[in-house]
C-alpha cells in the first residue's frame, strides 16, 4: 500500500504548485540545475519530478538532443507537470517508483531528485536504483530538506496544524524534513557504489507574496489537506492559524525568513 505521506493526488498538486513552487522549490531547483547540467552528456532521468518545477529547468539547460525522462509515483503529479510544460518539447513523462525503477541497467547519465529521496520508505533500494541506471562516471544529483530547527516554515506548519487533532496528529512534516543526517545519507552512497561524493548545507531566502497565499500551500499543497478532510475539520481555520504563526515569524506581504537544504551529487563507481 503507497504511503499516505507520499500520496499527492487530487487538487494538492495544483496547490503545492501555486503557492509552494516559486516559494520553497524554484530557488533550490536552479541551484541544482547549475551544479550538474552544463557538463552532462547523455540521457538524463529525473526522479520524483512533482509539478515539473526542476523538469523545466533541466530541459532548458540541456542540450536539445539529450535525451530526458522525468518521472513521479503519484500519476496525478505526472500529469499535471505534462500539462503544465506542454509547451516544452523533448520530455518523456512516466509514473515509476523509485525504488523499483522500469528503466535497464546504465541508461541514463544523470539521474537527479528534487525533495523526493525523503519520501521513499526503502532508502537503501533508491539509491541502489540510482544507481543501477547510472553508466559508469554517470552523476546523481539531490537535494533533502534539513531539519525543522532550520527551515520555520516546516516547524510552524508542523506544530500549528496538530494543535488541531485532539489525537493522532498527521505525522507528514516529519517525513519532509526527517532525512538530512550526512553521515548516514553518505553511508547509503558509499555502500551503493558512489564515489566523489559531495555534501553541502545551503541556506537561502524563503520569501512568499503574503503569509496567507504560504500557509495556503502548507496545508492545502500536501497530504495533510486529506487528513484534515478525513477528520471532518475546518481547512480555513487551519489556513488562518498557520498563516498567523507565519505572521509572527516573518511578517506579511511578504513573508521573509530562511530555509536550508541538503545538496549532494555523487559519481557512479566501477
Amino acid at each position: 500500500m503507497p504511503d499516505a505521506n507520499a500520496s499527492f493526488v487530487g487538487s494538492i498538486p495544483e496547490s503545492y504548485d501555486r503557492h509552494l513552487g516559486s516559494v520553497i522549490f524554484e530557488p533550490y531547483a536552479d541551484d541544482l540545475v547549475r551544479r550538474f547540467a552544463a557538463t552532462t552528456k547523455g540521457a538524463v532521468l529525473e526522479v520524483a519530478c512533482g509539478t515539473g518545477i526542476l523538469t523545466e529547468r533541466l530541459r532548458r539547460a540541456l542540450p536539445t538532443a539529450s535525451r530526458f525522462v522525468a518521472t513521479d509515483l503519484n500519476q496525478p503529479m505526472v500529469d499535471y507537470a505534462r500539462d503544465r510544460l506542454s509547451a516544452l518539447p523533448g520530455i518523456e513523462w512516466k509514473a515509476a517508483d523509485a525504488a523499483a525503477l522500469p528503466f535497464p541497467d546504465a541508461s541514463f547519465q544523470a539521474v537527479a531528485c528534487q525533495f523526493g529521496v525523503m519520501f521513499v520508505p526503502d532508502k537503501d533500494a533508491a539509491f541502489r536504483e540510482a544507481r543501477r541506471v547510472l553508466a559508469r562516471g554517470g552523476v546523481f544529483a539531490f537535494n533533502v530538506w534539513d531539519s525543522m530547527d532550520q527551515n520555520p516554515f516546516g516547524r510552524i506548519a508542523h506544530e500549528t496544524i496538530a494543535s488541531f487533532f485532539p489525537t493522532d496528529p498527521p505525522t507528514f512534516y516529519l517525513t519532509p524534513f526527517g532525512f538530512y543526517d550526512v553521515p548516514n545519507m553518505r553511508q547509503f552512497l558509499v555502500s551503493n557504489d558512489f564515489v566523489n561524493v559531495s555534501i553541502e548545507h545551503v541556506q537561502l531566502p524563503n520569501e512568499s507574496p503574503t503569509a496567507r497565499s504560504f500557509a495556503v500551500g502548507l496545508v492545502r499543497g500536501n497530504p495533510v489537506s486529506a487528513a484534515i478532510q478525513d477528520r471532518g475539520l475546518d481547512h480555513e481555520a487551519i489556513i488562518g492559524a498557520v498563516e498567523a504563526a507565519l505572521v509572527r515569524a516573518g511578517g506579511d506581504r511578504p513573508f521573509r525568513s530562511r530555509m536550508r537544504a541538503v545538496v549532494v551529487t555523487a559519481t557512479a563507481g566501477a
